[in-house]
C-alpha cells in the first residue's frame, strides 16, 4: 500500500500551551515539535475516556497527552517497561548513558518519566503502567477512545501491540501511530506495516504530519 507524502496532511496545529511545552521540550525524547503538536491536537479532538499510550520513554509525548486529557476530560495511561527499546541499549546510536541505573547496569527512564509528570502538573491524569505489552495484553479489556503506538519497532512486537490493543477502540476511535515512513530509506518498516495494516481493516486516515499518523477506528 502506498500514498502520496502530501496525503492527509495535517495543517494547523495548534502548539502545545505552557507550562506543558516547557516540560516537554526539557524531557528527553524523540518527538519532533510539529508532531509533538499534532499528537495534542488530535488528542484535544479525540473522545474522553480512557487513552493508552505504548511506548512512553521519558514522557515528552506523554506530557502532549496528559494536556489534552485535562481539556478533555479524559484519563491517560501510559504503558511502558522503561528499560529501553534495542536502539536505546549499549552499542546503539540513540544509548543515553545518563538514563542507565546503576543498581541494575540497564537503561531506566521510569524517574524521568516521574519528574515530567510531577513538573506538569499531570500526577492526576496519567496512570503510569510499567510493565511488557505483552504482560498486558492478557489482561486488558477497558474500551479506549484513543490508542497512541509509539512502542517497540521490531515487526513482531509492532504487530502485536496493534492487534493488541486496537481491537479495544471504540467506534469513532482515534488511532495514532508514529514512526511512520512510507520510504525505507527513511525509517524501519515496521510501523509503516502497521499503518497499512490498519487502512486495510478499516481504519480511515485522517492527517500526517511527518512521520505522525492519524486515523479513525471503524
Amino acid at each position: 500500500m502506498s500514498d502520496s507524502p502530501d496525503a492527509f496532511r495535517q495543517t494547523g496545529a495548534v502548539p502545545l500551551p505552557s507550562p506543558f511545552a516547557d516540560v516537554a521540550a526539557a524531557t528527553k525524547g524523540f518527538l519532533p515539535v510539529d508532531e509533538g503538536d499534532a499528537l495534542h491536537d488530535a488528542a484535544v479532538a479525540a473522545q474522553p475516556g480512557t487513552w493508552l499510550e505504548v511506548g512512553t520513554y521519558c514522557g515528552k509525548s506523554t506530557v502532549h497527552l496528559g494536556a489534552a486529557a485535562r481539556t478533555v476530560g479524559a484519563q491517560v495511561v501510559t504503558l511502558d517497561h522503561h528499560r529501553g527499546s534495542e536502539e536505546n541499549q549499549p552499542g546503539w546510536e540513540w544509548h543515553d548513558t545518563s538514563l542507565v541505573d546503576p543498581h541494575t547496569g540497564r537503561l531506566e527512564t521510569l524517574p524521568s518519566l516521574r519528574h515530567a509528570l510531577w513538573d506538569a502538573g499531570l500526577d492526576d491524569v496519567v496512570s503510569v503502567l510499567a510493565a511488557t505489552t505483552q504482560q498486558v495484553a492478557t489482561w486488558w479489556s477497558t474500551p479506549l477512545t484513543f490508542l497512541f503506538l509509539d512502542g517497540n519497532h521490531t515487526e513482531e512486537v509492532a504487530q502485536h501491540d496493534y492487534a493488541a490493543f486496537a481491537k479495544h477502540l471504540v467506534p469513532g476511535g482515534t488511532l495514532v501511530i508514529h514512526d511512520v515512513f512510507e520510504r525505507p530509506e527513511d525509517g524501519g518498516r515496521p510501523p509503516y506495516n502497521v499503518w497499512c495494516r490498519a487502512v486495510e481493516e478499516g481504519f480511515t486516515p485522517v492527517s500526517t504530519t511527518g512521520s505522525l499518523r492519524v486515523l479513525t477506528a471503524p
